[in-house]
């Protein structure tokens, strides 16, 4: 036993079964020798708890009880509880079933002796026996019972583990794999059109400044695609432990785009459609969520996405409200208005209202009172969900 407290109790222990032992000498048989091996035995069946091992300890003080029952019949209370003890130390800390043999035939004589012994059953020594031979199996039992409750409990958190390792490869396996369909089919199909866009470019003939210019912007805009999706495909690899992408390098993470882009991204708009782009600003700006700035910035860009696609040529208002509230967005175009193609179908619209209610917000989309087709949303200063807009 390494803990202090057990081996103080022990040895509070052996104390109580020496001064059980002078008792009975002195009542018994005042001889020196007696008192001596009386002694003796008392401790042996207490202190072997302190200085050997379960199965030592429950082998020697079994011995001692059963010296002391055969040649003085007697037996202390002391003894009888550390017999107890030991027996379940042994049922708790064994693990073989040669440990669980030897706790059996231990226990074996004193079930002997309390059956057909042939001392009074009701002397002391008798009724000491009699608690022995049951109590004792009975501690090792609970000791055994212990030792498999807790092996259950390691075994169900190893397996909650091994499950947890397997779960997360499984991911990190998926991941993989949709970044390689990515880049083995969507990244081609975009590689192709922008080197078609320059193809046409070059090789048509009679080819006016302006579709020339826009085909140059064709393949520009393919290339920014590509290069977007090469960073994907590197978040879809990457190691979430480690931060490693599974090619062994990290990541180069770009900041997400927020409010302050939003003369950038009209700048492409123009350049990309060849119609007017404004941007209103109302009231005084007031700090919002980055989540918050994220989702206003992807709804901006694909408002001005289905425009182009849309009603190309439409000239298109980015209007935004500040408020104590939050903020407010309304992106009109002055196309022909809703078409079912740009109403139904798609997932655009839908990815719009999902952005916004990520961060608490909501999106309105129709015709507008003017002509034309208008989105709006609006959207809190801060996100209402604690992991933020999705990217």
């Amino acid at each position: 036993m390494s803990r202090p407290y057990e081996t103080v109790a022990v040895g509070l222990l052996g104390l109580v079964a020496l001064v059980e032992a002078v008792c009975r000498v002195a009542l018994t048989e005042p001889r020196a020798q007696f008192a001596i091996a009386l002694c003796f035995l008392a401790l042996s069946t207490t202190l072997p708890l302190a200085v050997l091992k379960p199965l030592g300890a429950a082998v020697a003080i079994a011995a001692a009880a059963l010296v002391s029952l055969a040649l003085f019949d007697t037996l202390t209370v002391s003894g009888v509880v550390a017999q107890v003890f030991a027996f379940y130390r042994l049922g708790r800390h064994s693990s073989m079933a040669s440990e669980h043999v030897v706790t059996a035939v231990l226990g074996a004589p004193f079930l002997v002796l309390a059956l057909v012994g042939s001392r009074d059953a009701g002397s002391e020594a008798g009724v000491l026996t009699v608690f022995v031979a049951v109590l004792a199996p009975s501690a090792a039992w609970a000791g055994m019972a212990a030792r498999e409750r807790y092996d259950a409990r390691v075994s169900g958190a190893v397996r909650e583990v091994i499950a947890g390792t397997l779960l997360e490869h499984t991911a990190r396996g998926e991941r993989v794999r949709i970044a390689h369909e990515l880049h083995d089919l969507v990244a081609h199909h975009i590689s192709m059109v922008a080197v078609q866009a320059e193809h046409a470019r070059l090789t048509t003939p009679g080819m006016p400044p302006a579709g020339a210019e826009r085909l140059s912007a064709i393949g520009d805009t393919a290339r920014t695609a590509l290069t977007e999706m090469r960073r994907l495909l590197g978040v879809l690899r990457e190691d979430p432990g480690t931060g490693a992408a599974a090619g062994g390098g990290v990541v180069d993470r770009q900041p997400q785009p927020g409010l302050e882009q939003l003369n950038d991204l009209l700048d492409q708009a123009r350049d990309a459609s060849g119609a007017a782009a404004r941007l209103i600003i109302r009231g005084p700006a007031v700090d919002l969520d980055p989540g918050v700035e994220l989702a206003a910035y992807r709804i901006i860009q694909e408002a001005l996405t289905n425009a182009r696609r849309h009603a190309p040529g439409a000239a298109v208002d980015v209007e935004l409200l500040y408020s104590d509230g939050g903020l407010q967005l309304r992106i009109r175009d002055n196309g022909p208005g809703p078409s079912p193609l740009a109403t139904s179908g798609g997932h655009g619209l839908p990815g719009m209202r999902e952005r916004a209610a990520a961060v608490g917000g909501q999106v309105r989309t129709g015709a507008a009172p003017i002509g034309g087709f208008v989105v709006e949303a609006t959207l809190p200063a801060a996100s209402t969900d604690d992991c933020g807009a999705r990217p």
